[in-house]
Parts: C-alpha cells; sequence; structure tokens
C-alpha cells in the first residue's frame, strides 16, 4: 500500500478512536449522574454501578484500549440497568400509596417537583 493510504488509514482510526472515548466519557458521566440514587437502588444498583465504572477504569479490557467499545457497552448496560431499577421502584412507591377516597380528593403528588417548583 501507499504512504497516502496508511496515513487517510490512520487518521480515520484516529477519528474512531476519538469518538468512542467521546462515547464513553458521555455514558460514564451519566452513569455517574445515577449515583445519588444508589441509596433507593439496593445491592444490585450499587454493584452495576460500581462494576461499571470499575471496568471502565481498569486497564484489563476485553478489547485494546484504544477500542473502548467495550467500556462503552458495559457502561451502557449499566445505564439501561439502573434506569430500569429507578422506574421499577417509582411504580412501586406509587403502587403503595393508596389514593383518599372521595370525588373532589386532590391528585397525589409525585416524589419531584418539576423545574416550576410546583409538584407533578
Amino acid at each position: 500500500m501507499s504512504r497516502e493510504t496508511w496515513t487517510v488509514i490512520l487518521v480515520l482510526g484516529g477519528i474512531v478512536a476519538v469518538a468512542t472515548l467521546a462515547g464513553a466519557v458521555v455514558l460514564a458521566v451519566k452513569v455517574l449522574r445515577t449515583r445519588k440514587l444508589l441509596g433507593d437502588l439496593g445491592a444490585g444498583g450499587k454493584v452495576a454501578f460500581y462494576g461499571a465504572l470499575i471496568y471502565a477504569v481498569l486497564p484489563v479490557d476485553l478489547l485494546p484500549d484504544p477500542i473502548y467499545l467495550d467500556d462503552m457497552g458495559v457502561l451502557a448496560g449499566a445505564l439501561l440497568y439502573l434506569t430500569r431499577l429507578v422506574h421499577q421502584r417509582r411504580t412501586a412507591r406509587a403502587g403503595s400509596v393508596s389514593r383518599p377516597s372521595g370525588a373532589d380528593a386532590p391528585p397525589l403528588p409525585l416524589d419531584r417537583p418539576d423545574r416550576a417548583g410546583t409538584r407533578r
């Protein structure tokens, strides 16, 4: 192959490596934002959270480090699992609260306010 071909291959490889690194960083930040919910998610949530972060940081990987696809897969899987746990806990909490009887009873507020500061 010519020198120009190798240059193009190296540049494209570098672009792919930077893009996957950026994707892994974005996923890691999203996983880190779920840290405030760990108290409610139980042991499974904590294992998924810390396991994904440790796997992403440690140099031992399924694929070599310039290719961050395995790190992204682990972080995305942990994020999906943690999101599912949060939704399960919220529906369980909403289902356990009983509604007051009566036609003119106000709806129960959910556990978090919306952006305007009022409860939804």
